[in-house]
């Protein structure tokens, strides 16, 4: 009994320094096991994310059913930008959606319980909501890109290979830190910033194009204050073969700029974060 009992004290300290990698994977795995326990639910909710993208898709055909070129881009091309935005934006989606909807959190007075549990903060909110039903986004935003990437003629590389990691990655950064502002924002507001959908949203749909067809001040502006062309334009320009500066590629490192930066004001408000009374 004496030695069952240190056993049993070992596994209890063992569980108690559980790594946070590992902790967050025991929170996607609940929430996933949640979700199939309604799986009818389940697949029409990831249907109707599907159906969401799909008919930006059907946008783009249109258009290009039209128009040969947009401002030198080929329908194939814009189809690659589009599966490269949409496959970020979605994976950004699956995992940073707790910060989305952090308002929530503040308001109910769950985030005050967080507080005291001895485990990252940022952990415990990613882990409060995973989006399942974004799933077939991801796998139709593949589609489009492997489909796209054939029809391209784009010579691969070694270099150009690393060029897509590379945005999809600066992407995924960009948006988990524009959904990292905004749940900072909450700490002052206690409502979400919602206006911020505008860049979220809206900048994911923006994306199906290269930044340069809105014109010089929307580059600008999508260059130096949200750096989208950072993760987008510039290195699609690399990819596509249309410059040969080989730097354009290493342009979404400003993904993880932003996000340290969002994180850098999610660190001012916790310092400054006050009850919210609930």
């Amino acid at each position: 009994m004496k030695h069952r009992n240190i056993k049993i004290r070992q596994g209890r300290r063992k569980n108690a320094y559980c790594p946070d990698m590992c902790l967050y994977g025991h929170y996607i795995s609940m929430i996933i096991r949640s979700a199939m326990q309604y799986k009818a639910s389940f697949f029409l909710g990831a249907a109707g994310q599907f159906l969401v993208s799909f008919n930006g898709l059907l946008g783009i055909y249109f258009i290009f059913a039209r128009f040969t070129a947009v401002k030198g881009y080929t329908y194939h091309e814009a189809l690659l930008c589009y599966g490269i935005m949409l496959l970020g934006f979605s994976i950004a989606q699956c995992f940073a959606r707790g910060f989305e909807s952090f308002s929530y959190l503040v308001k109910s007075g769950e985030f005050d319980r967080m507080l005291l549990r001895p485990r990252s903060i940022v952990l415990q909110v990613l882990g409060s909501r995973f989006e399942t039903n974004r799933f077939f986004r991801i796998l139709l935003a593949l589609a489009m890109f492997f489909y796209a990437a054939v029809h391209c003629k784009i010579v691969w590389t070694a270099g150009k290979a690393f060029t897509v990691i590379f945005m999809i990655f600066g992407i995924i950064m960009l948006f988990t830190g524009l959904f990292l502002l905004g749940a900072a924002i909450c700490f002052f507001t206690i409502e979400d910033g919602g206006f911020l959908n505008v860049l979220t949203y809206g900048g994911s749909e923006h994306g199906r194009y290269p930044a340069d067809i809105y014109g010089k001040q929307m580059l600008k502006f999508c260059t130096y204050v949200i750096p989208y062309a950072l993760v987008q334009y510039y290195p699609l320009q690399y990819l596509l073969g249309k410059t040969g500066q080989w730097e354009y590629a290493l342009y979404p490192c400003g993904g993880g700029v932003f996000l340290a930066a969002s994180y850098g004001v999610w660190r001012f408000g916790m310092r400054h974060y006050k009850s919210a009374g609930s």
